[in-house]
């Protein structure tokens, strides 16, 4: 069990939860997988900040907002602080939103109402706050 789990953690990162449920799938039992989750974090094997922040900074990279990484992480079972914590460091996600907003409807600002909305819902739908889609869509006045 403990070579599947190497295996499992030298292709990625895995939060605990998700670590003990791919075990799970392949037919081990829930007692000594959890027993050999908690070696891997004494370990420093299976360390969720890590997975925490190469979560956030590879779906950043997709151009995906905070609202949706941050929910998956708390799906994967990331505690909350862990969560925060990594959502908090290194992404500027007001450029970012301006990025992918950017990047699927061009550099100029929408120009009326229907547009906007239109585009709102698209960067909603990628994970982004009101905050980010008012900066990024041009209806926030605080924007450079």
């Amino acid at each position: 069990m403990r070579l599947v789990a190497l295996r499992l953690l030298a292709r990625r990162d895995y939060a605990q939860a998700e670590l003990c449920a791919a075990l799970a799938a392949r037919g081990f039992e829930a007692t000594p997988v959890a027993e050999l989750a908690t070696e891997l974090r004494a370990e420093g094997l299976l360390n969720e900040a890590r997975f925490a922040e190469n979560y956030v900074s590879s779906h950043a990279a997709r151009g995906q907002g905070p609202v949706r990484i941050g929910a998956e992480l708390r799906r994967a079972g990331v505690a909350e602080s862990l969560v925060e914590s990594a959502l908090g460091g290194g992404v500027d996600w007001h450029a970012l939103a301006r990025k992918v907003r950017a990047g699927k409807f061009g550099g100029e600002p929408p120009r009326d109402f229907r547009e906007r909305a239109r585009q709102a819902r698209f960067l909603q739908y990628r994970g982004f706050s009101a905050d980010h889609i008012r900066a990024a869509t041009g209806a926030d006045p605080d924007t450079d």
